[in-house]
């Protein structure tokens, strides 16, 4: 193949007849028409020949892949040449240096344009001045990469600071954070926001509350649900920004937590998830975790610590760590699905299984039961606001059934649980008795309604009906499905569990597959 090398085309002003292609030229230069693939198919239309882009590496950018010298390709590639005119007989070929934004010869890409007849003035001319162009789209997509790249990259790490949050590593989830974002989790405390939008708004929705709140709160994507943002606010203010934020975008809505300490972020978030259920019904879209009386503060505050430290004591001997890490895994698991929880946790299901497995092992329990479930839900809960339970001055005896059901004995818990489930009882369809029936079955719809005599799907039907009643989700699991099922140890419609040893030979997995579970799927 005959040839020459030279130091490449010169940028030529148009002359006055080509004013057509210039303007079309031009036209791939407006924000709309910006597509590399559209401008080379131009430019073999434009000149009538075959045109290849490709990258230093030679994989195809655009057009069609022609054969070329390999060797002359490697030296307009490699800056050594800026442009190269190649004949074999049948073909004439050029080959252009696209540069690289960066410092240094080496070419970001070749292109290369091969025709039937010789390149007249005209064709030179076009090549000439499309080049340039090229190499400002290709700059503005390396730009546009590197940019996807740093956002997915800060994305990354600001879910990795609320999942070191997730297991209370409050220290870590600093350090991570100081290197971006110096002073974010300098606060003790903080307030936990779930915004929900449209899945294909969210990433609109979640720039949106990082420009609302400057830089003064942790945004995150949820990994678990492709509606919502997370929100963790130590400063003041991040609430009120973010129902401003909420009030102008229909569609969205905002549920919000108390302020909690930085360990208790899961909590917090359990807590916003609950808000935001809540928040689907108000008018303004947002509502924060309601401080309604929790049967918790109906126990005696002193027999209820010695009573949790005793249910969580087996976990003692555990390093300090490793009982965190176990405790808020079971934390999550039970409040959420497995799946929802690793996706939280940034572990797999099989994981988050497998510590719930360990703490029921451990604690000698049986998470397939509900009663159980929701009985473990409230000492990990009372460890959560009071701090664990010191042994060391008081050592609380092994947990037994008759200490549990002296907690559950007072005056004002027997009213509150008579309160809450009376609620139900002025509806002809005996929703309590339902409700009973399904607590009793483990929250299983079928064996419910084996019991009853009736459909499962009435079974369901009824639950649904029985939510807006006791203003709390039932079929979604999580704290307030556990407050019905303490109401129904109270009133003894449920037998209180016994806890402390294994009911069989070995306590039943965490992870039951039973399509009605609401929580261990």
């Amino acid at each position: 193949m005959a040839g020459r090398a030279d130091g490449g085309p010169a940028f030529q002003q148009p002359h006055s007849g080509d004013s057509a292609w210039a303007q079309e030229l031009l036209d791939h230069l407006r924000p709309a028409g910006r597509d590399l693939r559209r401008l080379v198919a131009w430019l073999g239309r434009t000149v009538q020949a075959a045109v290849c882009l490709q990258d230093a590496r030679g994989a195809l950018l655009a057009g069609e892949r022609l054969p070329l010298d390999a060797a002359v390709v490697a030296d307009v590639a490699a800056g050594r040449v800026s442009a190269a005119a190649l004949q074999d007989g049948v073909r004439h070929v050029r080959l252009v240096a696209i540069r690289h934004p960066g410092p240094g010869p080496t070419a970001g890409a070749v292109l290369a344009v091969a025709r039937a007849t010789p390149f007249d003035r005209q064709a030179a001319d076009i090549l000439g001045h499309t080049a340039p162009v090229l190499e400002l789209l290709l700059r503005e997509k390396e730009l546009t990469e590197s940019g996807r790249r740093l956002r997915r990259a800060t994305a990354d790490l600001r879910l990795a600071i609320l999942q070191l949050l997730m297991v209370e590593d409050t220290v870590s989830a600093r350090r991570v954070a100081a290197g971006l974002w110096p002073g974010l989790l300098e606060e003790d405390t903080a307030r936990v926001y779930v915004l929900e939008g449209a899945a294909a708004e969210r990433d609109r929705l979640a720039e949106a509350c990082v420009d609302s709140t400057a830089g003064g709160a942790l945004v995150v994507r949820c990994p678990a649900v492709d509606e919502h943002v997370i929100v963790v606010g130590p400063c003041t203010g991040v609430g009120e920004r973010l129902r401003s934020l909420v009030a102008d975008r229909p569609g969205t809505f905002l549920g919000g937590s108390p302020r909690q300490r930085l360990a208790l972020t899961a909590t917090a978030y359990g807590q916003a998830v609950t808000a935001l259920a809540v928040a689907r019904f108000r008018p303004d879209r947002a509502a924060v975790y309601a401080a309604r009386t929790r049967p918790a503060q109906l126990m005696d505050p002193a027999a209820l610590r010695v009573w949790a430290g005793a249910v969580l004591r087996p976990l003692d001997a555990l390093a300090h760590h490793v009982r965190a890490e176990l405790l808020a895994t079971t934390r999550l698991g039970l409040e959420f699905t497995a799946v929802n929880a690793a996706k939280v946790l940034g572990v797999s299901r099989n994981t988050v299984r497998a510590r719930m497995d360990r703490v029921a092992a451990l604690l000698g329990v049986d998470f397939s039961r509900l009663a159980v479930r929701a009985v473990i839900h409230a000492a990990l809960n009372t460890e959560a606001a009071h701090g664990p339970y010191d042994p060391c001055r008081d050592a609380p005896d092994p947990p037994d059934r008759t200490r549990l059901t002296e907690l559950l004995r007072t005056g004002a818990l027997r009213a509150w649980a008579e309160g809450l489930l009376g609620r139900l009882d002025d509806d002809g369809r005996d929703l309590r008795r339902t409700l009973r029936a399904w607590t009793g079955a483990d929250a299983h719809a079928e064996r419910a309604a084996q019991v009853l005599g009736v459909h499962a799907q009435t079974v369901r039907e009824h639950l649904r009906a029985a939510e807006p009643v006791l203003e709390r989700r039932l079929t979604a699991g999580g704290t307030d499905l556990y407050e019905v099922v303490l109401a129904h140890l109270v009133t003894g419609e449920l037998p209180v569990p016994g806890l402390g040893a294994p009911s069989g030979p070995e306590p039943a997995r965490a992870n039951p597959d039973q399509t009605d579970s609401p929580v261990h799927r």
